[in-house]
């Protein structure tokens, strides 16, 4: 099943609308998250979470993050630290079981570097009785790395 952001609404490639609460959960922590509205997607996310980025240290929000406080201080908070401009822009959500994956585009200027990139990203939620219970990021850290003004 794919869904795809830019429809006005959700449709499974085909045409048959779709409605999944897993999906719309996810949906609305994207919308948030692009109005910037950080306590919104919070309120998404299951208080005993957790967050897994990349394990590369040169990536300000790198590691395993457990716990709502947690991954809001170490993946949300850095974000305009390090960044000018950064906008995450989701293309595809695919539905499986309790899982969405989704793929898209991340969008960022670095603050210290000035460089821009426009890299590709994938998404695998978890998400149980309502809430956001888990994510794996997938990203092009070779991109980032740059915008960041590390190797290479």
């Amino acid at each position: 099943m794919c869904i795809r952001d830019r429809d006005a609404s959700p449709q499974i490639e085909g045409g048959i609308t779709m409605s999944s609460e897993q999906v719309a959960v996810v949906r609305r922590a994207y919308e948030g998250f692009a109005k910037g509205d950080i306590p919104s997607v919070l309120g998404l996310i299951a208080p005993q979470d957790e967050w897994v980025e990349t394990d590369l240290e040169a990536i300000p929000t790198h590691g395993t993050h457990r716990g709502l406080e947690t991954g809001a201080r170490s993946v949300f908070a850095p974000v305009p630290q390090y960044f000018s401009a950064f906008a995450i822009v989701p293309e595809q959500f695919l539905e499986v079981g309790d899982h969405v994956v989704v793929t898209g585009r991340v969008r960022a200027t670095g603050k210290e570097t000035g460089r821009s990139m426009n890299a590709p990203f994938a998404h695998v939620f978890t998400v149980r009785d309502g809430k956001i219970t888990k994510l794996l990021n997938f990203h092009d850290t070779r991109r980032w790395l740059h915008v960041l003004g590390g190797q290479p």
